[in-house]
């Protein structure tokens, strides 16, 4: 049962994340792609913007996508911590810890979910698993 538990966590976490960078990437699911990322990337000090939401976009698409798979889970986590890193130091910081007032509680969160992932593994419903 502890498979499907991971296979659960690294599904719901993942295609999250697949769906935040397709909305950076291609302007999706109400996104405004890389050019509208990249304006508000560029307001709050990340330049040049556009290639700013593409790194972004990439990694969080990519992280994602190989998270959701099970596949280089250690490398797929820290694509997606990195992003969570820079969102935390970027925006929520100065706000304080509690996600009601748009502090980092739920990007806090999401690093420990994916590193935890990543150190226990992605399971034996993974593409790492069949690798073996």
């Amino acid at each position: 049962m502890m498979h499907i538990g991971i296979l659960l966590i690294r599904l719901a976490v993942g295609l999250t994340f697949v769906g935040h960078g397709a909305q950076k990437l291609f302007g999706w699911f109400g996104g405004y792609g890389l050019k509208g990322t990249g304006g508000w990337l560029e307001s709050i000090g990340l330049k040049p913007g556009v290639t700013m939401a593409l790194v972004a976009g990439l990694a969080e698409f990519v992280g994602g996508l190989l998270f959701a798979l099970g596949l280089f889970t250690p490398f797929a986590a820290l694509l997606i911590a990195m992003t969570m890193v820079v969102a935390i130091v970027k925006v929520h910081a100065p706000n304080g810890f509690w996600v009601t007032q748009n502090g980092f509680e739920y990007n806090f969160i999401l690093i420990v979910v994916v590193i935890g992932v990543a150190l226990i593994g992605a399971g034996d419903y993974s593409l790492d698993a069949l690798m073996k």
